[in-house]
């Protein structure tokens, strides 16, 4: 498998420049786009097929701070979701209590300014965990250090997304 950074002439590196990878991604995405090759054969069709779906999967992966810190642990052979490894920090695990049930407090009171300020203070640790997540890449790259930090974005994510849905269906 083709390391995605290289795909896209990109340095392997937590801070990705996102302009750059748009641009390189839209480069591929012109070279094997199934259109091109729509009159090609059998075999250069699922080339071309082949190609976009991996260049599409480079680009989700490198785009998101989430999935681009899991790859680079990857790389480092480090699996951030080892089901294995279920070592946390309490005070993480004690906030995730709390959280959980301030959501589910917020939408049993059908709040909807306290839910907008709950998804406002969920992005606001998001934020601030990939600013996190970067300082450990750029200093000590100390992987046990990034990967609970990615497993703690994960769950600001997931929470956030919770939330969000929550919201459009009051709307």
């Amino acid at each position: 498998m083709q390391n995605y950074f290289e795909l896209f002439s990109l340095t392997p590196s937590f801070n990705v420049d996102l302009t750059k990878l748009e641009s390189a991604y839209q480069q591929q995405m012109a070279k094997f786009h199934p259109d091109k090759f729509a009159a090609g054969s059998d075999k250069e069709k699922n080339f071309a097929l082949q190609n976009t779906s991996l260049v599409n999967t480079a680009y989700d992966t490198l785009k998101s701070a989430l999935l681009r810190a899991t790859y680079l642990l990857e790389l480092d052979g480090v699996n951030a979701f080892d089901e294995k490894d279920t070592q946390m920090d309490i005070d993480f695990l004690m906030s995730q209590i709390a959280l959980r049930e301030s959501l589910e407090a917020i939408e049993a009171s059908k709040d909807e300014l306290e839910l907008d300020d709950f998804i406002e203070q969920v992005s606001n640790k998001i934020k601030k965990n990939i600013n996190a997540i970067s300082a450990v890449f750029d200093s000590t790259q100390n992987a046990d250090e990034i990967k609970n930090l990615v497993r703690e974005l994960k769950f600001y994510e997931q929470l956030n997304l919770q939330a969000k849905r929550l919201m459009d269906e009051w709307i």
